[in-house]
């Protein structure tokens, strides 16, 4: 079920809203069942032949964590748990996601012709990493015994399970215990709904309005400088939109509930460094690859050339996290090289001069703005080759037609920067304090009325009239 669709807000929802207040007028618990129950309905409605897969992997993750932390293991015996745990997740996630990818190469290294036929469970990656970094926290020490109804909630929760952010337990099972998160809270509702307004506009009119220029270079076999450039561009946008959109489609919802959801996206291509960009893209990704890749991988601990190696290897991972192709594993490879180069600009450029501050920052953002766009016509390419057509078609600008298509893709295209650059984003605009849990402090004051209202509501309506019948997330394939 996708939250940009007409079951989804008018039935599904509500549904499920009015059932959590109801029954947290009389439990702490029901609540907290009913809101699992739900969370494994919207992945049915959207995989049902997958539901089987996600409940025995909560089952299983839950058992190991329970030895993890209840259970008196010596050492030896925790490490195996451990080992046991987070091979079992692996090699799931492996089978189902990796195992036509290995077999591609193997047909193409050997001249076999093995094709397995297995379908990719929606959201695994995500309900997957979140349960590798719980088994690992609890090898650590750092979880307390959880009751299962709460821990299945915490991996099944709608509002991320398709498409993230990555929870960390610790943030969010203390919010599935709190009882006052069972009642309505009016504030919280208006909010959630004014967020989930602005990301569903987001993702109806801007991300699906400017999806067809993306035609321009990834479906034309031979484009031109402008069409490849307009096209990638257009590609970088639509990104942009659809992934923050779904972001605010997510805190949206589940700030109905009472529930802070971590911000996953915070203005990236305002970023002044690659570094910058990957605090600000994917944040719960990047803190996950982070804390359970790199740092475990030896992180800056152990000299400059380990760290770049290790720099390399987790977003090669990262990159084929992404997707089981060439192309995704080629888009990490650039960003490992995009990070390596960056550290070692700061190694060998400590301090800038005050006079030369800004014109660095500018030229910072610049550049990084430009190696994302290239590294994103890997992300978006069916094939390697076909990426390195258009990048070729990019970087030869004897060829341009600037036809009025191409004029007016162009207009589409600045407006879209424009609002990239110049507006302010989401949580800024609705002061979302997901650390200090509080948001809408200026609409509770009542400064922000009534005209924000009337630009909400607008906004909304946009948003709804917007919706199409076929219009997935792009997240929703990793």
């Amino acid at each position: 079920m996708l939250f940009n669709s007409y079951p989804f807000v008018l039935l599904f929802l509500p549904t499920v809203l009015a059932g959590y207040f109801w029954l947290g007028r009389r439990s702490n618990l029901a609540p907290v069942i009913w809101l699992a129950l739900g969370s494994i309905t919207f992945y049915a409605i959207g995989g049902w032949q997958f539901v089987v897969l996600l409940l025995l992997s909560i089952a299983f993750n839950y058992g190991i964590g329970h030895l993890l932390i209840v259970a008196k293991l010596g050492p030896s015996g925790r490490r195996a748990a451990l080992a046991l745990g987070v091979t079992g997740d692996l090699l799931v996630l492996g089978i189902f996601k990796y195992a036509g990818f290995a077999a591609e190469n193997i047909n193409a290294l050997f001249g076999t012709h093995v094709a397995p036929h297995i379908l990719l469970p929606v959201g695994i990656s995500f309900y997957t990493f979140t349960q590798i970094a719980f088994l690992v926290d609890a090898y650590r020490g750092q979880v307390a015994a959880y009751a299962l109804p709460h821990y299945a909630l915490f991996v099944t929760y709608f509002p991320h399970l398709i498409a993230g952010p990555i929870l960390h337990h610790k943030d969010m099972i203390p919010q599935f215990e709190r009882k006052q998160s069972k009642h309505p809270d009016p504030h919280l509702i208006l909010c959630g709904v004014i967020i989930f307004a602005i990301g569903l506009f987001k993702k109806t009119c801007l991300a699906d309005g400017i999806q067809p220029l993306v035609a321009l270079a990834f479906e034309a076999r031979s484009p031109s400088f402008d069409q490849a450039w307009l096209g990638a561009l257009a590609y970088t946008f639509q990104l942009y939109f659809d992934f923050s959109g779904y972001s605010d489609m997510a805190i949206g919802i589940s700030l109905m509930f009472g529930i802070f959801l971590p911000v996953n996206f915070n203005s990236p291509y305002k970023a002044t460094s690659i570094v910058e960009f990957w605090r600000r893209w994917h944040m719960t990704l990047s803190q996950f690859l982070r804390d359970y890749l790199y740092i475990p991988l030896g992180g800056n601990r152990r000299g400059r050339v380990l760290r770049y190696v290790n720099l390399l290897i987790t977003m090669l991972l990262g990159g084929l996290w992404h997707g089981a192709a060439w192309t995704f594993v080629i888009w990490g490879a650039l960003h490992g090289a995009y990070l390596c180069v960056n550290h070692a600009f700061n190694a060998l450029v400590p301090d800038v001069p005050g006079l030369l501050v800004r014109p660095f920052r500018i030229a910072g953002a610049v550049l990084t703005f430009l190696a994302v766009v290239v590294a994103w016509v890997f992300f978006r390419a069916v094939s390697v080759e076909w990426a390195l057509r258009v990048l070729h078609a990019m970087a030869d600008p004897s060829n341009i037609v600037l036809g009025r298509e191409e004029i007016a893709a162009l207009v589409m295209v600045a407006v879209y920067a424009a609002l990239v650059w110049l507006g302010p984003n989401t949580q800024a605009l609705m002061g979302y304090d997901h650390a200090g849990r509080r948001v809408g402090e200026a609409l509770r004051a009542g400064r922000m009325r009534p005209l924000f209202l009337y630009a909400a509501s607008l906004v909304l309506a946009f948003g709804i009239l917007g919706i199409q019948s076929h219009s997935e997330f792009i997240y929703f394939r990793f």
